[in-house]
């Protein structure tokens, strides 16, 4: 029989630590991402990724940190040896696999890439259960998950721009405004 490789996934599936740890990850305000367990001889590596609507920041992190690493000394059976612990956030190239990671890119640049072979560069609007709304060449595009092989966020390294904004959130701005009081004005 051989040995385990470093780096090997643990062959138990990580059910009993994700129901004691996804609790503690859900008081303090986020939700468990991901939860992976790794072997590297007798040692493990436990990577927790959490994520929120309202983002992760390091201090969030730290804190969590604390009291997971409390809670898996508390439960070591479940660890069974020692252990080094990683609490993390998704990066930014986390690819976009469900509605709320649709949700949390909103007004984000995304690269998509469709079953069908076809690419799409679009911005994110309102995103349901089953589809989100894209803005691609300034044309408002519904778009099905299941439609999509991967898409992810692109890195933009100023704000989106204000025109591609007031199309996503129907917000007309001042030019909305100031059309709304002329039609007002007008059918007074």
């Amino acid at each position: 029989m051989s040995s385990p490789r470093p780096e090997q996934a643990v062959a138990q599936p990580p059910g009993q630590l994700r129901d004691v740890l996804e609790p503690l990850v859900a008081a303090a305000g986020f939700e468990l991402d991901q939860l992976d367990v790794r072997a590297a001889g007798r040692r493990h590596t436990i990577r927790v990724v959490v994520d929120s609507d309202t983002g992760v920041d390091l201090d969030d992190i730290a804190v969590l940190s604390r009291t997971v690493s409390a809670e898996l000394d508390g439960n070591e059976h479940l660890v069974g040896g020692s252990y080094t612990l990683e609490v993390t956030s998704p990066g930014v190239d986390r690819p976009l696999t469900g509605a709320r990671h649709w949700r949390r890119a909103h007004l984000r640049q995304v690269a998509v890439r469709l079953h069908d072979g076809t690419q799409l560069t679009g911005r994110v609007g309102a995103a349901g259960d089953h589809a989100v709304t894209l803005l691609v060449d300034g044309k408002l595009r519904e778009l099905r998950y299941d439609d999509v092989a991967h898409a992810g966020v692109q890195v933009e390294f100023k704000p989106a721009p204000a025109a591609e904004v007031r199309m996503l959130t129907g917000d007309g701005g001042e030019d909305g405004d100031r059309q709304r009081q002329r039609s007002e004005e007008e059918t007074a």
